[in-house]
């Protein structure tokens, strides 16, 4: 299968808010980790399809740090982008922010997702990255590295 052009990071930039109801609250009436991780791993996947153009799922996540509470009433906004790529892999960013009234935001999350790229249940090759700024290079660099660190843990059963 030919591969297609390579991309920049915006042209997949995803962005979505959500406004934090009781509904999406634990017993601690604070935003559900899992309602959060739901969301994050939708935005991961819109970003993922956008860059690859293909259906995708998710095969792992490697980090989600939760920093900060996300309280009923807050409006949670997740900003996603593609920070490395593989032959049929995406490794997606996801930062998830508080926003104010006023629009100022608080970031709460960072989560690191791998989606494949899928087409007639096989994988499939995802267009290359093409890296415009000093911090999409510096993403990358470190996708690197993560990338290694997941095959490592993959090699040692974990």
């Amino acid at each position: 299968m030919e591969q297609e052009k390579a991309k920049r990071v915006k042209e997949s930039l995803t962005e979505q808010a959500y406004e934090v109801r009781a509904r999406y609250t634990n017993a601690a009436g604070r935003l559900f980790g899992g309602n959060l991780m739901s969301w994050i791993n939708e935005t991961a996947s819109i970003v993922a399809r956008r860059h690859a153009n293909t259906t995708v799922v998710t095969v792992v996540v490697d980090s989600l740090q939760f920093t900060k509470p996300v309280l009923p009433g807050q409006t949670a906004v997740l900003v996603g982008r593609v920070t490395h790529v593989g032959n049929s892999s995406m490794e997606v960013r996801v930062d998830t922010f508080v926003e104010d009234l006023n629009g100022c935001r608080q970031q709460v999350n960072r989560a690191y997702m791998v989606l494949v790229s899928m087409k007639d249940g096989m994988t499939c090759h995802v267009p290359r990255l093409i890296l415009e700024t000093e911090e999409e290079k510096l993403e990358w660099e470190a996708g690197e590295k993560r990338d290694e660190l997941r095959r490592q843990r993959r090699k040692e059963g974990f």
